[in-house]
């Protein structure tokens, strides 16, 4: 029996500036964003009975309808008149709620590895449009590499990947709402936003330390004041000497990006400390 494998990403913001709140509830965004090589993993095949299975190692995440690889199986289900049943296996490895878009990565692999599996043949901005209907991040997961993202997220323009550099990411044990922090903001209050041009012009001249210096992202501000713990782990990246510090979406994580291998080891370490989550990674270029 067929099987298809795919890998599910984590995604963090280099900036993410919000412009205002829209009459449909949803903010106008501008984001940069990219993929690091930490992933989730899906194993898909396909079912004798009518009906979508899914699996985990892990015990703390939903494998019913809140789980967004599930409503994604459903979506395609329903939308292309499907009568076949899939057994998806969901190996995780992205913290939950921890805003790396790890959901959104597992609803956009298995719309890729459904549309194989079942032979679609939809194209990758159909499966950009139908990425919509189930999340804001789920767009650019289909699409992948770096891209600006607008409107709630879903308009993608690819660019250039940015330079190479390890990625340390730290997560604390507390699970943020990214709807909690959209709500909290007040966009027509925001007293500096990061600098889009500024920051393409870095990542175009492959300019390592002038990337980091447009790093930005107006959640932080929110979840920053709520969550101490995430402003200590910033702090510390910062007094451990990563060159370049931001909370990714709407937190918790933190990430910081360190152009020379010699110093990954004493900012982890250091991390270590007081935070059981923390990651080394590599930019997904």
């Amino acid at each position: 029996m067929t099987k298809i494998f795919e890998k599910a990403p984590a995604k963090i913001n280099l900036l993410l500036d919000v412009l205002r709140k829209r009459d449909d509830g949803f903010h106008e965004v501008e984001m940069i964003m990219t993929m690091v090589d930490l992933a989730d993993r899906l194993e898909m095949e396909e079912l004798p009975r009518d009906q979508i299975v899914l699996t985990s190692q892990a015990g703390f995440i939903p494998l019913d309808e809140k789980n967004l690889a599930f409503q994604a199986a459903r979506l395609l289900k329903e939308r292309y008149d499907v009568r076949r049943g899939v057994y998806i296996h969901l190996v995780k490895r992205i913290p939950v709620a921890a805003g790396l878009a790890g959901g959104s990565s597992d609803a956009a692999a298995t719309l890729k590895g459904l549309n194989k599996l079942w032979g679609l043949g939809l194209s990758v901005s159909e499966l950009e449009l139908l990425g919509a209907e189930l999340g804001s991040d789920v767009p650019f997961c289909v699409r992948g590499g770096t891209a600006i993202a607008r409107g709630r997220g879903e308009k993608l323009e690819s660019i250039s990947p940015p330079p190479q550099c390890w990625v340390i990411l730290a997560k604390p044990p507390i699970n943020v709402s990214t709807a909690d922090v959209y709500g909290k903001l007040r966009a027509s209050q925001i007293a500096k936003h990061p600098s889009v041009p500024r920051m393409l012009d870095a990542i175009a001249r492959q300019s390592f330390p002038d990337m980091c210096g447009e790093l930005g992202n107006v959640l932080e501000d929110v979840t920053l004041d709520r969550y101490p713990e995430v402003r200590q782990i910033k702090e510390c990246m910062i007094k451990l000497g990563a060159d370049g510090v931001l909370m990714s979406g709407s937190g918790p994580t933190v990430f910081g990006l360190v152009s020379k291998e010699a110093k990954v080891a004493r900012v982890y370490n250091g991390l270590r400390g007081f935070c059981k989550e923390v990651y080394v990674v590599r930019l997904l270029t």
